[in-house]
C-alpha cells in the first residue's frame, strides 16, 4: 500500500491491543502522520488501538498506533498501522530502516553469499534507502493515500 512503509515478513512483528479508544475512519484520516504495513494471522477493524511491537529489536521497541484498514490475504492480513504521535511515528520509522538492514542480512545468509560485514550493509543500505523512510518522503506519499 502507498502511504505505508512494508515491514518484512522475515522480522516477526506482534500486534497488542491496546485500551485506548478506537478512532472513526475521518479523524484516523485527518490526524494520521505515517505508518507501517504488516502481516499478521489475526484481522482487525479500522480504528482498532494497537501497539505493534517489534521483539527482535528489544523490549523498548513499542509504537502506539491504529488501524488504518485491514486487507485478506492468502495465508491472513495484511494490516496498516498508522501513528498519530510524531515520536512514535519517528521510533517506527527507525525500527523499521533497522528491520530493512536486518532483513537484507538475513537474506544474504540465505543465499550464502559471501561474508559481509553488518556494519558495511548497514551503510550501504542507508545510502541507497534512508531516504525512503525520511519524513519528507512520508509526508508525500502519504498524503496521496492514507487509508484505502
Amino acid at each position: 500500500m502507498r502511504g505505508f512503509l512494508p515491514h518484512p515478513d522475515d522480522v516477526p512483528v506482534e500486534l497488542a491491543l491496546r485500551p485506548s479508544p478506537s478512532l472513526f475512519r475521518q479523524r484516523l484520516h485527518t490526524i494520521s502522520l505515517g505508518g507501517i504495513a504488516c502481516n499478521h494471522p489475526r484481522a482487525y477493524r479500522r480504528g482498532m488501538a494497537v501497539e505493534m511491537i517489534i521483539p527482535s529489536l528489544g523490549e523498548n521497541a513499542r509504537y502506539p498506533g491504529y488501524v488504518a484498514w485491514c486487507q485478506k490475504q492468502q495465508d491472513g492480513y495484511r494490516v496498516g498501522i498508522a501513528f498519530i504521535d510524531a515520536q512514535a511515528l519517528f521510533g517506527a520509522r527507525m525500527s523499521e530502516q533497522v528491520c530493512q538492514i536486518q532483513h537484507l542480512y538475513q537474506q544474504h545468509m540465505r543465499e550464502q553469499s559471501p561474508l559481509i560485514d553488518l556494519d558495511a550493509l548497514a551503510q550501504q543500505w542507508v545510502k541507497q534507502h534512508a531516504g525512503e523512510f525520511s519524513e519528507a518522503s512520508l509526508e508525500a506519499s502519504h498524503s496521496r493515500q492514507i487509508l484505502i
